[in-house]
């Protein structure tokens, strides 16, 4: 066991740990945190800092919530792992229920770890599933600067941009297409029909109603269901990544439950355990699953993970469903919007600002620069460390400062996080 006392946790950190997106010859010290309660970060000095983005979009009830705490020391001391593959276990199976009922154009549940994995599984189903059928595809179209993972096949389906350059001459070919953002709709319509016609697209898959990495750009659902539509004609499948959309974060369940048109696959991760542990899931209909189903043997979807399925992941994503049934649970995601729609409006005619956008619990706000939209904006490091400064975590993507907060956060919480980001508009 490791005793921390009298130990300079930076030092350690610098000692031993490659940290993720992260030039670590230029990045200044990680923050050792040693405790988190609620909407704060709390660390090894006292200092309690606001997760305005919820640790990377995850942690959607908020830091060490005791009901989840609760559900995965109860797991632990009863099934803490069992192999997936010829087994399988309650929580499991109640968490395809549960999920699946919320999702009724969707029949099937595959287990991972992560979101990219639950793309990467997606992607491998939909081309398998054409292989399948004797009918074999080989594109798939994205949106432009699209971010779904960072796995190779989540790569590959991925914006070509800094950070896959090194793997550029790995990464299968993509046809990219513009997202659909105000103006643009008719453009993104002509080519995905154009592309369509080449009768060797597999499947179209896009981040619903939100690009969350490309720097929160949002666009209108009903363009999204005229192009799932055009898929549907056209026989070419549909994936919905819901890593970061899924789970309350756009004012309703799912991104999805704005249209019309639903997917054939879907992907979840991130709020799907309320942030407490790693877990993904691939959503599917029953007309892809059955296209696996024979007496060949190499029809088999051979993937797998050692951690497929775990029991406690999957007890404490039943235990952040109970909490996200509670009422005052899609109350607060409401007060939430409400909350960021008042402040939009208050800062809407502020020069220094581009663009504000919202969806939901999803508020993003690009900072007018004399350089272009970029997560390389040389402001970024400048807002980091204002709010920083104020203690409060906003990771900004470039340009664009964003907040996802816990719904657990207050509204006072909000108004502190909102007053910072007026000083800094002031100030910049």
């Amino acid at each position: 066991m490791c005793n921390f006392a009298g130990m300079n946790l930076t030092e350690k950190d610098q000692q031993y740990i490659w940290h993720p997106f992260t030039q670590m010859k230029t990045a200044l010290p990680a923050i050792p945190i040693v405790k988190a309660e609620g909407v704060y970060l709390i660390t090894n000095d006292g200092r309690k800092i606001i997760d305005a983005v919820s640790s990377w979009w995850t942690t959607i009830h908020g830091h060490s919530h005791p009901y989840l705490a609760k559900a995965a020391a109860e797991q632990l001391q009863t099934l803490d792992h069992v192999i997936f593959a010829g087994f399988t276990h309650p929580k499991a199976i109640e968490l395809s229920e549960r999920i699946l009922n919320k999702l009724p154009f969707l029949n099937k549940v595959f287990f991972s770890d992560n979101g990219s994995t639950a793309v990467e599984v997606a992607i491998k189903m939909a081309f398998q599933y054409w292989h399948n059928s004797n009918q074999p595809k080989t594109k798939i179209i994205a949106f432009k600067n699209a971010y779904h993972g960072d796995t190779f096949g989540a790569m590959s389906v991925g914006g070509r941009n800094a950070f896959t350059k090194p793997f550029f001459p790995f990464l299968f070919d993509v046809e990219f297409i513009d997202v659909p953002v105000a103006g643009k709709e008719e453009d993104t319509i002509f080519q995905i029909e154009s592309l369509i016609k080449q009768n060797d697209i597999a499947a179209f898959i896009y981040e619903p109603l939100v690009q969350g990495s490309a720097g929160m750009i949002m666009y209108n659902p009903k363009i999204l269901d005229v192009l799932i539509e055009i898929c549907k004609k056209n026989r070419v499948l549909t994936i919905a990544d819901e890593v970061m959309t899924g789970f309350g974060r756009t004012g309703k369940w799912f991104a999805t439950d704005y249209l019309n048109q639903k997917p054939d696959f879907m992907c979840l991760s991130k709020g799907l355990t309320g942030g407490t542990l790693p877990l993904g899931l691939t959503l599917c209909t029953q007309e892809i699953y059955n296209a696996f189903l024979s007496d060949d043997n190499s029809k088999t979807f051979f993937h797998g993970h050692s951690f497929t399925g775990n029991p406690i992941s999957c007890a404490v994503a039943c235990a952040s469903l109970d909490l996200l049934e509670k009422q005052e649970t899609q109350t607060q995601i409401q007060e939430i919007s409400k909350f960021h729609t008042n402040f939009s409006q208050k800062i809407s005619s502020v020069k220094k600002i581009k663009n504000i956008r919202q969806t939901g619990t999803i508020l993003a706000i690009e900072i007018n620069t004399n350089e272009n939209s970029s997560y390389f904006n040389s402001i970024r490091d400048s807002i980091y460390s204002f709010f920083l400064n104020r203690n409060i975590l906003l990771r900004p993507l470039g340009n664009v400062l964003y907040i996802i907060p816990p719904y657990s956060i207050s509204e006072n919480e909000l108004n502190e996080i909102y007053s910072s980001i007026e000083a800094f508009i002031d100030q910049f």
